[in-house]
């Protein structure tokens, strides 16, 4: 068996044909777009058009995207700027959030003396909705919102549809984190209340330092990184168009094929769930896992094994082959137990392993069987 890359939640394999694409850009298109000589023009005219093909994916005008090194600058950019250019005085969130979002939230909170409230969850990671319209009917502080999409640990997802629904009618701006979504769903903007969102190329088959920030028109923020005048003044310095190059063909290449990718990966998942509750039926799912409240690509398991034997676990998947996470590529090599799975799980559960395992179209049947049986045989022997 060759090795196993069941961490597709983390980073994914580049496309072929992404590479491709990027390195027929090094190659010929090197010119820098904000120069008015033709090497500049057909660099521009390549960023621009990128630009209008990726709006066009998700219904909305080019100049609403903005094109960053990925999700965690996204973040920062969006949650850190529109606080300062709008007097946000408020703003509600998750404590199960990527720590890009909660570092953020908490950093300038502390600048600008924000208020801070947090959500309950429920034992899947689904935000307290009641609560959500509680806080925003009973204040009229300038609120700004920030749910993610889809977690990134456990795959719970939320309906952007209706918590936008909730933000626009309390007159809150809605954030999303959707790192985990672009890609492998798709988002009519036109069709749904968010105000921002953020995407990074390398969750879905593209290069890693790319992705961009959705704002939409009429949204006020400031730049994170200040330099020249490129992204509309959003984003100072020269646009790494290979990279974009990247991220547009990946996004192509994913919503051209998202049915049958989509389907495929699905099936995967929702095998290994067969097999390891059959193989090992102590096991328990974290967060919810069917289809339409949970990311088809993203499976936590909670494991009937003590987590004084992570370390020997881990030491065996690695030495077998096999890649997966126990949480967040971000906090890897932390002796903290997952802030999101810490908010969910009972305490006897906090005390055994959990272990995610995210999916992708290039991922088998057999690989999921050899995975199972590998669990199995390490459950059996502690």
């Amino acid at each position: 068996m060759n090795k196993i890359y069941f961490d597709n939640a983390a980073t994914t394999e580049i496309s072929e044909k992404v590479i491709a694409e990027m390195m027929k850009a090094m190659k010929v298109n090197y010119g820098n777009p904000s120069s008015t000589h033709s090497h500049g023009r057909n660099s521009k005219a390549i960023l621009e058009l990128s630009r209008k093909n990726i709006a066009e994916k998700f219904n909305v005008n080019p100049k609403e995207i903005i094109f960053t090194s990925g999700g965690t600058e996204s973040n920062n950019m969006i949650i850190k700027t529109v606080v300062i250019a709008q007097n946000i005085e408020r703003i509600i969130s998750t404590k199960i959030e990527h720590k890009a979002v909660l570092n953020s939230i908490e950093s300038i909170a502390k600048e600008r003396g924000t208020t801070i409230l947090f959500l309950d969850v429920d034992e899947y990671g689904v935000p307290n909705k009641q609560q959500l319209i509680e806080y925003l009917e009973n204040s009229d502080e300038k609120t700004l919102v920030s749910l993610m999409h889809i977690n990134n640990e456990t795959g719970t997802m939320i309906d952007l549809e209706e918590f936008g629904k909730i933000c626009k009618s309390n007159n809150a701006l809605f954030h999303s984190d959707t790192v985990q979504t672009i890609g492998h769903y798709n988002i009519e903007l036109d069709k749904i209340n968010i105000d921002f969102m953020t995407c990074s190329a390398h969750k879905f088959h593209g290069p890693k330092g790319v992705g961009f920030a959705y704002i939409k028109n009429g949204q006020t923020v400031k730049p994170l990184i200040e330099g020249g005048a490129q992204e509309r003044g959003y984003r100072g310095g020269t646009e790494s168009i290979h990279n974009i190059v990247g991220l547009k063909t990946a996004i192509d290449i994913s919503y051209e094929n998202l049915e049958n990718d989509s389907k495929k990966v699905k099936e995967l998942k929702d095998h290994f769930i067969k097999t390891v509750m059959e193989r090992i039926p102590e096991t328990k799912i974290n967060g919810k896992h069917n289809i339409n409240e949970s990311s088809y690509a993203i499976l936590n398991l909670c494991l009937p094994i003590n987590s004084d034997k992570k370390t020997i676990l881990n030491f065996k998947l690695d030495l077998a082959g096999i890649s997966c996470s126990s949480g967040s590529a971000c906090q890897s090599g932390s002796s903290q137990p997952s802030h999101v799975l810490s908010e969910m799980l009972s305490e006897d559960d906090m005390k055994k392993i959990s272990l995610r395992f995210s999916f992708s179209k290039f991922n088998t049947i057999k690989e999921v069987d050899y995975v199972v049986e590998f669990l199995k045989n390490f459950v059996e022997e502690n």
